[in-house]
């Protein structure tokens, strides 16, 4: 295709540096930050970057994606002045690579080693393990979520699916640290991924959960919850908190509160009696919902100030404000708060974002 030379750049798993994945034999590249470099501006925005360079040649920093999901970029030199029509290919190529790149990585384990910039503990890769594509975008919703520390995470974690016209959301926290937790997580998940098979209301998912941990750790251990359902054609939400943070809604440009009553964590809710309390939510075309776990807003900095929620709602409010994507208003939110506790954890943090464009636009045919 006329390339002098390319090189896949794969981004590490805490999404702060792109990393080349090249041939163990090749002269190393360096590592590229994600925040002020060109090959970075197009992982960040998901579009092409064009460097001409005086001696007429010419530099493509191409998305590597796979669908929706961020896997790095690739860089293309070329001997030439690129045209539309060239651009246009290699980015169908790049399409590719990020496919391959997204189902060989089930095969071996070089991409996910390339992607690690340091070790990583036994809890973190059993979450990682469990935890979807971080990025889903279909015909009128975009799911997106983030987790820190990405070398250490344990108890937190997110799931979600697009079924027909409902577009399913969970978000979990584990109690306690490490391993135990990201077991509880893990099994948490397990119910709740089993009961949505089943097509069960999220009050019955609740009741799932809360079963599967009490039975496997007894009331002593216990994991707080949010599940939500988007019915994708009317933007009706439903959703049920189970000891979380109340979620906030980017809607015209200002921050809503989603309150509802608060259910016991799911593996207590037994024992204690607690009943599941479902909250429905209209949402507006364009609101975009934010869950997250008490470790963002908690999050302390080393003088002893939290994050606060009212320092997420603003900086949430005018991420949206600059049209990132998704999965670029996370990363920002996710390591502002890392930012802020200076990089020590006193907890996990996960962040998801659930984005509602409104009803489906009509297809017509020829004589419509």
């Amino acid at each position: 295709m006329g390339s002098v030379a390319t090189t896949i750049y794969l981004v590490d798993m805490a999404q702060r540096v792109l990393v080349p994945h090249e041939a163990v034999s090749a002269p190393p590249s360096p590592e590229l930050a994600i925040d002020g470099t060109v090959a970075g501006r197009a992982y960040r925005t998901e579009r092409p970057v064009v460097s001409p360079a005086d001696d007429g040649t010419t530099t493509l920093w191409l998305p590597l994606l796979d669908s929706a999901e961020r896997y790095g970029v690739v860089r293309v030199d070329v001997a030439e002045p690129v045209t539309d029509e060239a651009l246009t290919e290699w980015l169908a190529f790049t399409h590719l690579v990020g496919e391959l790149a997204a189902n060989k990585s089930a095969y071996g384990d070089g991409i996910a080693k390339r992607r690690r910039t340091r070790a990583m503990t036994v809890a973190a890769e059993l979450r990682w393990s469990m935890v979807p594509p971080l990025t889903f975008n279909g015909t009128n919703v975009t799911i997106s979520g983030i987790m820190e520390p990405a070398y250490e995470i344990a108890g937190d974690t997110f799931d979600y699916a697009v079924n027909a016209d409902t577009a399913h959301i969970a978000i979990i926290d584990a109690v306690g640290h490490g391993l135990e937790a990201s077991r509880i997580a893990n099994l948490a998940v397990g119910a709740y991924r089993h009961s949505r098979r089943l097509d069960r209301g999220l009050a019955d998912k609740y009741r799932a959960m809360d079963d599967a941990l009490a039975a496997e750790f007894g009331a002593e251990r216990f994991a707080t919850a949010q599940l939500a359902h988007l019915q994708l054609s009317t933007g009706e939400l439903q959703w049920l908190n189970a000891g979380h943070p109340e979620p906030i809604v980017s809607r015209r440009g200002r921050a809503v509160d989603l309150t509802a009553e608060v259910c016991l964590p799911v593996g207590m809710a037994r024992d204690l009696g607690s009943e599941a309390v479902v909250q429905i939510t209209a949402l507006e075309p364009g609101d975009i919902v934010l869950f997250f776990t008490d470790g963002v807003v908690e999050a302390r900095a080393p003088t002893g100030e939290e994050f606060g929620r009212e320092r997420l709602a603003d900086m949430f409010v005018r991420a949206v404000s600059t049209e990132q994507t998704p999965a670029e208003t996370l990363r920002l939110l996710a390591h502002a708060v890392v930012d802020h506790q200076a990089g020590v954890f006193q907890d996990d943090a996960t962040l998801v974002l659930l984005v509602w464009n409104g009803p489906p636009v009509p297809r017509h045919g020829a004589g419509g």
